[in-house]
């Protein structure tokens, strides 16, 4: 990482009105030494489910929300990890790249349910849309064994994250709509892709970044998930050459200038409330 970059944060941050430091996404082959993480559970797959080997009750019992994990790792300022038998919740088990394709157990779960089985959450109208959904979204495969998302300033200059997510309320979120729109010159930038929380700072970028389009993803709209947000946060995650062409181009930009100034009085405000 290049730690001439992230000199601008703090100065970019309170520019902004952001109090804490966004988190960064990366892959590693090491376990870190410490952080939160899912417990140990066995691994719900497609093959395994074809062959009636998954213990969905086992699996259901284990499980925990990867939001809730890296919303513990944003209150203490440290890792929140995942792999490939720590995914607590089977979303975050295709969504972070562990496995594909996802299970027609979940897929029906999200949809119309299974019948005498389970009810649907109906998320989607029918299970052959939702699996739409998912080949289109296509989760690249996990590059190495755990997944790791920590404030991204305690990257070291040997580690570089592919995406960086900001928890944030609307008026700041302005801001960073603004400076995407500046860095690219492009007014559909900023998306906001429909599936859980954990996809959008997650499967979601790295879609756009593996076709090679520089997209802003909002996400935070996933109700299961909204336990782990502040009061009205949403998340903003871009990659990391968005990130660092932010700080880079933010002062020539609409964040320096009296408008953009006349937004601190209901930054403030915001936060209030």
């Amino acid at each position: 990482m290049d730690n001439a970059i992230l000199e601008k944060l703090p100065d970019f941050l309170e520019t902004l009105g952001i109090d804490e430091s966004p988190m960064g996404l990366c892959y590693v082959n090491e376990k870190p030494e410490y952080g939160f993480s899912p417990k140990s559970s066995e691994m719900p797959t497609r093959e395994r489910e074809i062959n009636d080997e998954v213990d969905w009750e086992a699996v259901f019992g284990n499980f925990s929300c990867a939001m809730g994990h890296v919303w513990l790792a944003r209150k203490k300022k440290t890792n929140a990890y995942f792999s490939s038998d720590q995914f607590g919740c089977p979303g975050a088990f295709f969504y972070l790249g562990f496995t594909k394709p996802q299970t027609e157990t979940i897929i029906n779960s999200l949809t119309s349910g299974i019948p005498g089985v389970m009810d649907g959450d109906h998320y989607c109208k029918s299970p052959e849309e939702l699996r739409n959904i998912f080949e289109h979204l296509d989760p690249r495969p996990a590059p190495q064994k755990y997944c790791l998302v920590k404030p991204v300033d305690q990257f070291t200059k040997d580690e570089l994250p592919e995406c960086v997510t900001f928890f944030v309320r609307p008026e700041s979120m302005c801001g960073l709509h603004e400076i995407c729109m500046y860095i690219t010159s492009e007014a559909e930038v900023v998306v906001a892709p429909n599936l859980t929380a954990c996809a959008s700072i997650s499967a979601w970028p790295l879609h756009y970044l593996q076709k090679g389009q520089r997209r802003a993803i909002i996400g935070g709209f996933d109700s299961v998930a909204r336990k782990y947000f502040k009061v009205d946060e949403l998340s903003f995650t871009v990659s990391w050459d968005m990130f660092s062409d932010m700080l880079t181009e933010y002062e020539g930009s609409s964040l320096k200038t009296a408008n953009w100034k006349g937004m601190a009085k209901k930054i403030e405000m915001s936060k209030k409330r």
